[in-house]
């Protein structure tokens, strides 16, 4: 069997490194700086050729031993120095030789711009330090570890560079990614580095990143709905407050914490706090006893249609940022084109050649392994052939599960409606404040019992699969979580808004779904106390097992449902957004801790990176879908309280932009426009409508467009195998051409050493 060569890459250094530098502030000559680097190595392996030395040397060579026959694609080639100088020019062959020399010009750059030196002998670099073609451990090298000395004071010094220009300087490094993102990462300061290491190490890597990814998600989502709350509703009204209701104002007692009544009713936390006029600016009287005129007033606010819109145009961003997002994570996770040699391509194209420390290699060298798992795991389970009978086996076990799981949740249903009935039948006096965490209570106990019987009952029908045992859960809790939620709305605009109609019913469903939210925490943090801790120490201490897995299912579900909580209420309490991101951020640091602690990675690996995909599908369908409907219904249909909130004159909520429009229309003819609009692009259905059909003419084109680019990948990678076969081609034609040659040079001397010698005649 041949063995394959193992060649030292030597490039000789010009008097040119020792030169000026140009300042890292200067975008263009750093740019140009390393443009010149490269083309010099260029110039000098097309000039002074490359060094190519065996490292292990073999057999002697015998003269025409190194020529063979034509090769097919599969034999081994052996190719003589000249083809072999010819292959080791190629840029594949290249790659990364010249990462020491970077890594310590920008450490003297740095150097220069803190602390004004000159820059060491780039001299006393090795050639060893560039890494090369030769295979071996580059900790057992000391001129290796001179280089990693440098990448450390490298770091040091970029620490004390400014973020921007810190970032500016890694994305100008002719480096790797996986490079530049080592380098950033260590370049920050010690505690993040530390927590960051803690997060990418060890045993829940996939899940930490599905835990951090969702988590920033929702964040950002909150964060978008809540800015403009605050700017146009929360702040204003805060500026302008409404007169003093007429009964005595509650004292604050520390149950509102848990109930949200009480001290809480009676400011912007609800809606019933807003008012329903026009805010102006207050004017002082002129000194001459005059009035204050028109343009002393200021430009009024409607507070009415400031709320509607608000609202309206908060959602509408988070409808649009979270389309985006499903898109891209979409665009992320599933590719374009089959999945045919996904093994090959992995094993062979998966590596970065840049890469050539040992921590930055294991790294990859996981990613890859983990990878070729989740790969080998899926082609195994279509492999495993199963009879008849246990296909029947299989498929009783399922729907008997299916049967109990859906039972489960009918009730759940149920006892949430009869319970919901009960509240409305006997009425909870003001004084009884705590008996309003009744119904929120049993709906939390419910939401987080069942979904252990759920995981009780899935162990019975044993998936092959763990992306389809995940996916699975997550479709049974969604469904309890969802008819349950179905059951409160109606509770709440079906039956509340008949029952209160003399009281403000908005403000007692913003209530309800604070003390949703609340206690939801509460029992999370419950569960990850004594469902993961408790279990934990039980396993390890008494029943001598492993550490539990991580319920990717479980966690995802509660992040989604504490997220519908947030779209559902938002209308009746502008500040619910202000107290999910405070949920959040406290729930990401639980979770994290105990994650680390008391779970275990799955056994089993999959495709956790799809997870994601999902997460940001479910809360865009059921979750933001779900809460639209149920926000458009109470706009559209839903009467108002008459004695609180900025509708309280008004028929419905919408009928504030059409009692805004009316007063434009008696405005003048200058704001015209604006009722036209309203009109014929608002009231009328036709926009609708074309709005409709471009939306499915857009999404025509786009999938007209996948299927072109498949048809195009599919091309490209028959002219990928085509050019393969070229180049095997043509290098049997050098191959035949250099033997011809050989054989036509040793003719010819041979000729001329028997016309010299006559004996030889």
């Amino acid at each position: 069997m041949a063995q394959p060569l193992t060649f030292v890459l030597s490039v000789p250094e010009t008097p040119e490194d020792h030169g000026p530098e140009p300042s890292p502030y200067d975008e263009s000559e750093v740019h140009d700086s390393f443009y010149q680097l490269i083309q010099e190595q260029s110039q000098w392996v097309a000039e002074e050729g490359l060094e190519l030395q065996q490292r292990e040397p073999g057999p002697p060579e015998t003269p025409g031993s190194g020529h063979q026959a034509l090769l097919g694609p599969e034999d081994p080639l052996v190719h003589s120095t000249a083809t072999l100088r010819i292959l080791a020019s190629m840029p594949s062959r290249t790659i990364g030789r010249s990462r020491g020399a970077i890594i310590s010009q920008y450490y003297n750059r740095t150097v220069r711009l803190q602390r004004r030196v000159s820059r060491p002998e780039l001299g006393g670099v090795g050639r060893s330090a560039r890494p090369s073609l030769r295979l071996y451990d580059l900790e057992l090298d000391p001129v290796a570890l001179e280089e990693e000395e440098k990448r450390f004071l490298l770091v040091k010094e970029l620490q004390g560079l400014p973020v921007a220009q810190r970032d500016h300087m890694l994305r100008g490094m002719p480096l790797g990614l996986a490079e530049k993102r080592c380098l950033r990462e260590e370049s920050r300061t010690l505690t993040r580095k530390r927590r960051g290491r803690r997060g990418r190490r060890g045993l829940l890597s996939c899940c930490g990143r599905l835990r951090d990814a969702c988590v920033l998600t929702l964040l950002a989502f909150n964060a978008l709905l809540l800015l403009p709350l605050l700017a146009f509703l929360v702040g204003v009204q805060a500026a302008f407050p409404p007169p003093a209701s007429p009964g005595a104002v509650p004292a604050f007692t520390g149950l509102e914490l848990l109930t949200g009544a009480g001290r809480f009713t009676h400011t912007v936390m609800y809606y019933g706090y807003y008012s329903n006029t026009t805010l102006n600016q207050p004017c002082v009287p002129p000194l001459d006893g005059g009035q204050c005129s028109r343009e002393a007033d200021g430009l009024p606010y409607n507070m009415p249609l400031a709320y509607l819109f608000t609202v309206g145009v908060a959602f509408f961003i988070t409808c649009i940022t979270l389309v985006y997002s499903m898109s891209h994570s979409f665009g992320e996770s599933y590719r374009v084109g089959s999945t045919a040699g996904v093994h090959a391509v992995t094993v062979f194209c998966s590596w970065d050649h840049k890469v050539t420390q040992k921590r930055a290699s294991r790294v990859q060298h996981d990613n890859i392994r983990t990878h070729l798992k989740e790969l080998l795991a899926e082609w195994q389970l279509r492999q495993v052939p199963r009879s008849l009978c246990g296909r029947l086996r299989q498929v009783a076990v399922l729907g008997l599960v299916w049967l109990l799981c859906l039972g489960t949740a009918l009730g759940c249903t149920v006892a949430v409606y009869a319970f919901s009935e009960l509240t409305i039948k006997s009425p909870v006096s003001t004084e009884q404040e705590g008996a309003l965490l009744a119904l929120p209570t049993v709906v939390c106990v419910l939401n987080l019992g069942a979904p252990y019987l759920y995981r009780c009952l899935a162990a019975l029908e044993r998936h092959d699969s763990p992306v389809l045992e995940v996916y699975v859960a997550i479709c049974r809790n969604l469904i309890l979580k969802m008819v349950i939620l179905g059951i409160l709305c109606y509770h709440w605009l079906g039956r509340r808004v008949g029952v209160l109609k003399e009281q403000c019913w908005e403000n007692f469903v913003g209530q309800e779904l604070y003390r949703l939210m609340v206690l939801d925490f509460i029992f999370v943090l419950l569960d990850t106390l004594f469902g993961e801790l408790v279990w934990r120490l039980i396993s390890e201490k008494k029943l001598k097992r492993e550490k539990p897995e991580f319920d990717i299912a479980g966690n995802v579900l509660e992040l989604i449902y504490g997220q519908t909580l947030t779209w559902l209420g938002v209308l009746f309490s502008p500040l619910l957004p202000a107290i999910q991101i405070i949920k959040l951020l406290c729930l990401f640091y639980v979770k994290k801790t105990s994650l680390m602690a008391n779970c275990q990675a799955p056994r089993r690996p999959w495709l956790a990176s799809h997870m994601s995909t999902v997460f940001v599908s479910l809360l865009c369908f059921p979750s933001f879908l779900g809460a639209a409907v149920f926000l458009c219904y109470a706009v559209w249909q839903v009467r108002p309280s008459s004695t609180c909130g900025p509708f309280r004159t008004l028929d419905t909520m919408y009928e504030a932009g059409k009692v805004w429009v009316r007063r434009l229309e008696q405005a003048g003819p200058s704001v015209s426009w604006v009722p036209w609009i309203h009109r014929y692009l608002v009231e009328n259905t036709f926009p609708v409508y074309l709005v409709s059909a471009l939306l499915l003419a857009v999404i025509y084109l786009n999938i007209q467009v996948v299927k072109g680019q498949r048809r195009v990948m599919c091309l490209l990678k028959e002219q990928i195998s085509n050019e393969g076969e070229d180049k095997i081609f043509l290098i049997n034609k050098l191959h035949s051409v250099y033997e011809r040659k050989e054989r036509r040079a040793g003719r010819t001397q041979e000729a001329e050493r028997l016309a010299g010698d006559p004996d030889a005649w």
